[in-house]
This record gives structure tokens, sequence and C-alpha cells, in this order.
């Protein structure tokens, strides 16, 4: 594999905001890591790549299993021998109802994926950032404006995505001794799968029923690329970046 010798995984990466992403990365010249439970949509990723598939390596792995993580990046290592960025995109929702008919199974569910997924694959990265040479790399986490306010019936996602805001500061903090950067991009109604149904309209803090705008999962790839292209020495911290008017800033 040819390229400009950076290496970038991508969780969540057959889909939506991790396919764009991931497709902006290799346009940028960099090799790609795609991770994702599902081959069929990884597949997809590589093959809408084109010629620059070639830069690809595909890994099915369930971020919430320690060992399937283990495997991902022991996989990563053992292709490309070195990892220099990590965007933890992987998520999961749970049904938008009241907090009280909630399943344990629904939270656990939404937790395992969204939280400890995306500690279980910093930890990874950090292994493998700490002894690599050069050593260092960065982490980029998907923190989603869902860091900053509730929706409605959004208990499991919402406390979650706060909760990566805590992992986000303690992987910056924990990864200065090992020129390891980590910022948070907060990703506000991109068009994808998951929130295709704002266009219909959804609930507001108010109780009425409001479609609300969207953009392209291209714009949160641009942003990305920004972030991942910074010297070792600069870091972005916190980034949002939403369709420039749903209804967050403000009221409404």
């Amino acid at each position: 594999m040819s390229g400009n010798g950076r290496v970038a995984m991508i969780t969540g990466a057959g889909t939506g905001v991790g396919r764009a992403c991931a497709l902006a990365m290799l346009r940028e010249g960099w090799s790609v890591v795609l991770a994702g439970r599902r081959p069929e949509p990884l597949a997809k990723t590589k093959a809408d790549a084109g010629a620059n598939g070639e830069q690809v390596l595909a890994v099915p792995a369930d971020v919430s299993d320690p060992v399937s993580v283990e495997a991902l990046f022991a996989r990563t290592k053992e292709v490309f021998g070195r990892l220099d960025f990590l965007f933890n995109n992987a998520g999961v929702n749970a049904p938008g109802i009241p907090m009280e008919e909630l399943t344990v199974e629904q939270w656990r569910y939404v937790v395992d994926v969204n939280l400890t997924g995306a500690f279980l694959c910093t930890r990874e990265a950090f292994k493998l950032m700490k002894s690599q040479t050069p050593r260092g790399g960065r982490i980029v986490n998907n923190g989603s404006i869902s860091a900053h306010a509730p929706r409605p019936n959004s208990a499991p996602y919402t406390s979650t995505k706060h909760a990566i805001t805590g992992l986000t500061r303690s992987t910056s903090l924990d990864g200065r001794k090992y020129d390891i950067a980590c910022g948070q991009l907060d990703i506000g109604n991109a068009l994808t799968e998951m929130a295709a149904r704002m266009a219909d309209g959804v609930p507001q803090a108010n109780g009425e029923i409001v479609a609300e705008p969207l953009m392209e999962p291209d714009n949160v790839a641009r942003a990305l690329v920004c972030m991942a292209s910074l010297p070792p020495e600069a870091n972005v911290q916190t980034l949002t970046v939403m369709a420039t008017k749903m209804p967050f800033v403000g009221r409404g």
C-alpha cells in the first residue's frame, strides 16, 4: 500500500458519518482502517473509494467486545505497523420512549457501544501509539450535540455523549506524556439513517413536533480532516459542526 504514510482508523465506517469521513481521509492520502459490525457496509465504503480502495483495510469488529477490539488493533498493527489517527465514531441509540419504559438491556446496549466501545478503542490506541516510532497520534471522539443538551426521551444516548466529553478530556490529559492528542467533534443533524426522521418532525422540549434542517455528512468529514491535519503540537479540543438552522442555539 502506498499513500502519505499516515494511518487512520474509523469505527462505524460502514454508513453515514463514518463512511463520509473514511472517504474524505482516503482522498487526503491516508490509509484507512474501516471498522464496523457488518462486513457488507464496510465493503460498500471500500467500493465507493474507487482507486483509493487500495489504501483500505476493512475489519468487521464489535467495539463493545474487548476481544474483538484487541483483534482489530492487532490486525491494524500487522498490516500497517502503526496508527496515527483514531475516530471513535460508532454509536447507537435507544427507542425514543419515556425513561420509565426503558429496559435495562436497552440502556446497557447504548452504554456498551457508545461509551465502553470508545474507551476500549482508546485503550488499544494508547498501547499502539505510545510504543510506535515516531511516537504518538491523535484521537477524535464523536460527541454529538447531545453532549451539550438532550432531546426529549433520550436519556441513554445523552448520558453516553456527556460521558464522552469526560473521556475526551481524560484522554487529552493522560495522552500528553505519550504525544497523543485528543479532541471531540460534536455533530448536529447530519443526514444519516439515524437522523433522517428529523426531516419529518421530531419532538421538541415544549412538546411540539417540528421538522428540523439537516446537513450532508460531507460537512462533518471536512471538519474531521481539518482536525486530523493539524501538526502534533496543536489540537482542536472541541469542534461543533451542525445544520445552521437546527433548533439548538438560542430558544428554537
